[in-house]
């Protein structure tokens, strides 16, 4: 069924400016702002006449600075009370026609991250490196105290020539455990490796094939470098190919949100017939490896480690969750523990980047259900990309428990996940 749609038709000039801004890109700027489900088109004409008298062309032999544009919007009908008075205004030198239409079909493609959106809108700056010559212990120390678990190496004329991540810290260094626990625990264990990583000089721990992204390419390329190398970060340099900052999953996931949040969208979007439009359930890993609440710690180690977690679900025995055990709720549960036993512990953690050797199990009187987190923020199967964003930027969260309508518990969903659907084929 035809659905009521509006077109204004602005007559203006190529001079015409409101704000000191030229009156299309003032035009632009408010569609973009109200983000109602609208388009606009701007085209410029070869030749025109004014009403002063004033003959505007194209031709080299009578060249013109002010050729007439046409700006052309199309909008469902309810939005037009709200954004013609801001158009007229706007328009400060043309004419303004209104134009009923009949929309029989409207479809957008749904993008996340805008095509304009640049890198050095979103990089942080300035970016932490690393010279070749610079302890390990100290590119740990930085890394402890950032959001992000990789530095870029410079060269003297700050250049990246390599990177440091947590993988190459597991690797090369033999770092006990991942970076987000290592600040956490004082076991003797960690002791020893800072003074091992003391000795180790940048150059001979860093990955020498690095990936950059330029300052001006759009945020989409970053995301598309990122899932074609599968990382988390990128360097950014400048156009001689210095470093310019660093831009990670976290900054592209704030700046969606942020653009997203810039003001709500109009009820009218309804009008619209999205294609492509991601949910939890495209992106979500299905997890079979849950837990009762009354798993040992043994066996709930074995556990992360099969499947290369940090985190697992704890089920009640008709599936339904009731919270999530990490790695750091088990540090956490021994810290207090003779010293053996926190090595023990420690040896059995899973750690990105290196597969655990089989130990000897510990025995433990604490089970899963006494330490687990049980304040969770959860999101279904159905909910949009944009709304498990939301809750992850909000509350930092690097998973996202999935959970049907009863409660029980289905996968994670991931912030890879999230980057690979940011952005459509």
């Amino acid at each position: 069924m035809p659905v009521p749609y509006n077109v204004i038709e602005i007559f203006t000039s190529e001079e015409a400016r409101f704000g000191g801004r030229p009156v299309a890109d003032a035009i632009i700027e408010l569609l973009r702002s109200t983000r109602i489900a609208a388009r606009c088109f701007v085209s410029r004409g070869q030749a025109g006449y004014y009403e002063n008298g004033e003959v505007a062309s194209a031709r080299l032999e009578v060249l013109s600075s002010n050729l007439p544009l046409k700006i052309e919007v199309i909008l469902p009908a309810p939005e037009l009370a709200r954004v013609l008075p801001r158009v007229t205004e706007i328009v400060t030198d043309g004419i303004v026609v209104v134009k009923d239409v009949e929309v029989h079909s409207h479809r957008s493609r749904y993008r996340l991250i805008p095509r304009q959106m640049l890198v050095r809108d979103i990089m942080a700056t300035p970016a932490a490196s690393a010279r070749p010559d610079t302890p390990v212990s100290d590119v740990v120390r930085l890394l402890l105290t950032a959001e992000f678990n990789a530095v870029p190496v410079i060269d003297g004329e700050e250049r990246p020539i390599g990177v440091i991540t947590q993988g190459d810290l597991v690797r090369r260094a033999q770092m006990p455990l991942r970076l987000g626990l290592l600040g956490a625990s004082d076991s003797s264990v960690v002791a020893d490796f800072y003074e091992r990583a003391a000795t180790l000089p940048a150059s001979e721990v860093m990955s020498r094939s690095v990936r950059t992204v330029g300052a001006d390419e759009p945020v989409a390329r970053a995301v598309e470098a990122m899932q074609e190398h599968d990382l988390k970060r990128l360097p950014v340099v400048d156009e001689v190919g210095r470093l310019a900052g660093m831009v990670t999953r976290l900054d592209v996931f704030r700046a969606a949100v942020s653009h997203l949040s810039e003001e709500p969208a109009s009820p009218a979007s309804c009008y619209v017939e999205w294609e492509g439009v991601p949910r939890v359930r495209d992106c979500m890993r299905r997890e079979t490896g849950t837990v009762g609440s009354d798993t040992s710690l043994d066996e709930a180690l074995r556990t992360l480690d099969e499947h290369s977690v940090q985190r697992i679900a704890v089920v009640d025995a008709g599936g339904r969750l009731l919270g999530l055990l990490t790695d750091r709720d088990i540090l956490a549960a021994i810290s207090h523990r003779p010293e053996g036993l926190v090595r023990a512990i420690i040896a059995r953690l899973p750690l990105p980047g290196a597969r655990r050797s089989e130990t000897a199990a510990i025995t433990l009187e604490t089970t899963a259900g006494e330490i687990m987190e049980t304040d969770l923020i959860t999101v279904t199967e159905d909910a949009t990309l944009e709304e498990a964003l939301h809750l992850m930027v909000a509350n930092s969260l690097k998973r996202l428990p999935v959970v049907d309508p009863e409660g029980r518990y289905q996968g994670m969903i991931s912030r890879n996940a999230l980057l690979r659907l940011s952005v459509p084929a």
